[in-house]
């Protein structure tokens, strides 16, 4: 069972920023890009833009990327969800979280895959302060079916369990059951709008994500086969399968690669190209990627999955294919890169569609929950105290 959130229509009655301290934690390192990552790093900068003390906790191989990231340590690359995910979860990480949330004392945690190895599952145990959870992932999980026994008791920890879409409400129901509220992932519109665009004299094609199968740049480079010659395929991002698709299509001139980017080249990049395209395989539980494209004015083609069909309709905001199929996403570029009155279209109608997920929306739903959470445990009484409960387990701990 779900709650679908829609966006705030009145002005929220919320604890005084001031008085509310928040601590947001990730489980993957906050120096790789990524959904989750993004997602976390884009509300902590909304709620403190609203004058709030969040922060972020979380790995991190090098330094901080932001002022208000609490490094965890660094990520080991761990086997999740048919990807190789960067998580911290050795003792040592641990301990620092433990010491963090001692230190920090925080009136709300907001977890962002509450049961990933490492620092949210720590944070979980110690449960501190009332917890927020939101689940990302989608498609299915061993981890969920070997670990269901050890699940249920944590997932009785959380006090409210947020979903970004109906694809992980079917993971995380599937295995755990329970009653969860949907609220889509949110983008940084106006940061995406002020950025200058990378513009070329030639029509370009921006892929961006980890080079692995599920993400399915073997299946766009395929399709470059279909596309004119003075087409640029720019390619974001690295992985497991860099060196082999790399040799593969070495002799193709076209395709730029260019690796791990800043945030504002990546959005530069996003700003710039005629098309971007999302060829993923599966795995995606919501396409906060092509929402970024449509706000950065990008025509979207991608994939005909579930999770991206949350954002994007095929022939309104976009161009859906079945995923694999390399000829027929060739064909699709072709004709897109050479109908710019299409191009138009599609740019004027994703660009309403984004304005559907913004993060200030979000983030005022967010910050609804924080407030009825702190002021239940307000009348708890002191006993249920945020800070009666971190002495009496770290007491337990000696």
């Amino acid at each position: 069972m779900a709650d679908v959130h829609e966006p705030p229509t009145t002005t929220m009655q919320a604890v005084k920023p001031t008085e509310m301290r928040i601590g947001l934690v990730c489980p993957y390192s906050l120096s790789v890009p990524g959904g989750v990552q993004a997602q976390v790093l884009g509300m902590a900068r909304e709620l403190r833009r609203r004058g709030y003390e969040a922060r972020v906790l979380g790995p991190c191989d090098g330094p901080p990327p932001a002022s208000f990231v609490t490094p965890l340590g660094d990520s080991l690359p761990t086997m999740a969800n048919g990807s190789v995910a960067p998580l911290a979860p050795d003792p040592a990480a641990a301990l620092r979280t433990i010491r963090v949330l001692y230190e920090e004392r925080f009136d709300i945690l907001h977890l962002h895959e509450p049961f990933a190895p490492g620092p949210t599952v720590t944070a979980l145990t110690m449960h501190p302060a009332p917890v927020v959870a939101t689940f990302h992932a989608a498609g299915d999980s061993s981890s969920y079916r070997l670990l269901r026994p050890a699940l249920l008791r944590l997932i009785s920890r959380i006090d409210h369990k947020v979903v970004v879409s109906k694809d992980a409400l079917d993971l995380v129901q599937r295995y755990l059951g329970g009653h969860y509220e949907v609220a889509f992932n949110g983008v940084e519109l106006d940061a995406i709008a002020a950025v200058e665009p990378h513009l070329s004299d030639r029509p370009s094609i921006l892929f961006l994500g980890r080079h692995e199968q599920r993400k399915g740049l073997a299946v766009l480079l395929e399709a470059l086969a279909y596309v004119p010659s003075d087409v640029e395929c720019w390619v974001i991002g690295e992985g497991p399968d860099t060196a082999e698709l790399r040799e593969r299509h070495g002799s193709d001139q076209r395709i730029q690669w260019l690796g791990r980017v800043s945030e504002r080249e990546k959005l530069a990049r996003m700003r710039g190209a005629t098309v971007f395209c999302a060829p993923s395989l599966g795995g995606e539980s919501f396409g906060v990627v092509l929402v970024e494209a449509m706000a950065a004015g990008t025509p979207v083609v991608a994939s005909a999955l579930d999770g991206y069909q949350n954002v994007a309709t095929d022939g309104v905001d976009s161009v859906l294919l079945p995923p694999g199929d390399s000829a027929a996403l060739g064909t699709a570029l072709a004709a897109l890169l050479a109908d710019p009155l299409r191009q138009d279209q599609l740019r004027t109608a994703g660009l309403i569609r984004s304005t559907d997920f913004s993060m200030s929306s979000l983030v005022d739903r967010y910050l609804e929950i924080y407030t009825e959470l702190i002021a239940a445990e307000a009348m708890s009484g002191p006993s249920g105290s945020r800070a009666s409960r971190i002495l009496r387990r770290l007491s337990r701990m000696r």
